[in-house]
């Protein structure tokens, strides 16, 4: 790695969790800076904007979200198993997020919507991602004979992902972590009812 890109990644590195805490208005070009030690001149001269730091920054954190769930599912044998430990991940997430501010895929989407269209297009693609894993899991316990064949994997990927989104949502707002809490038992319990195949 070069000189220049190590610089790249320690400014991307320290900008991240500010754009995830603060959006891309409520962060300035000052604030990287304060948070880098950097001159102006030190972050133009890597970047040429704003948006291509928030852009790079909004990556670098789903990466850190996806690492750290992807290590904790992979030891996992059985797509129940992997289901499961999706869930436990999420269990308190509000007080105890694995990334400081939150999760960055709902923070970008809230803060993205119709103003910044170049970072509604990276979360776009993010939940596609996660919503693709999720079928994958879900095929998983399919062809494992733990899950029912006409589970529609598409339809229940999407009812837990905009869950424990929404459950995150909830419990940022209400300040009580219990909403999420529920709404992941609800998710377990559907799980064990609704998607057991049973011979």
């Amino acid at each position: 790695m070069t000189k220049a890109e190590k610089t790249k990644e320690f400014i991307i590195a320290r900008a991240a969790p500010l754009f995830n805490k603060k959006g891309y208005a409520g962060t300035s070009m000052s604030d990287i800076m304060k948070a880098t030690g950097l001159a102006k001149g030190g972050l133009y001269g890597n970047f040429e904007s704003k948006d291509e730091i928030a852009a790079l920054a909004f990556e670098y954190s789903y990466n850190q979200l996806k690492e750290d769930i992807g290590q904790k599912i992979k030891s996992k044998k059985t797509g129940v198993e992997k289901l499961q430990t999706i869930l436990q991940y999420y269990k308190n997430y509000t007080v105890t997020p694995s990334i400081e501010g939150g999760c960055p895929l709902l923070n970008t989407a809230v803060d993205a919507d119709d103003a910044y269209p170049f970072l509604k297009k990276k979360a776009r693609l993010a939940l596609q991602e996660m919503l693709g894993s999720l079928q994958h899991i879900l095929k998983k316990g399919i062809q494992e004979g733990s899950f029912r064949t006409d589970l529609n994997v598409k339809k229940e990927a999407e009812l837990i992902f905009a869950q424990i989104e929404g459950g995150i949502m909830m419990a940022k707002v209400l300040d009580d972590v219990t909403v999420l809490n529920r709404l992941l038992e609800s998710l377990r319990h559907r799980m064990e009812t609704e998607y057991k195949n049973h011979p």
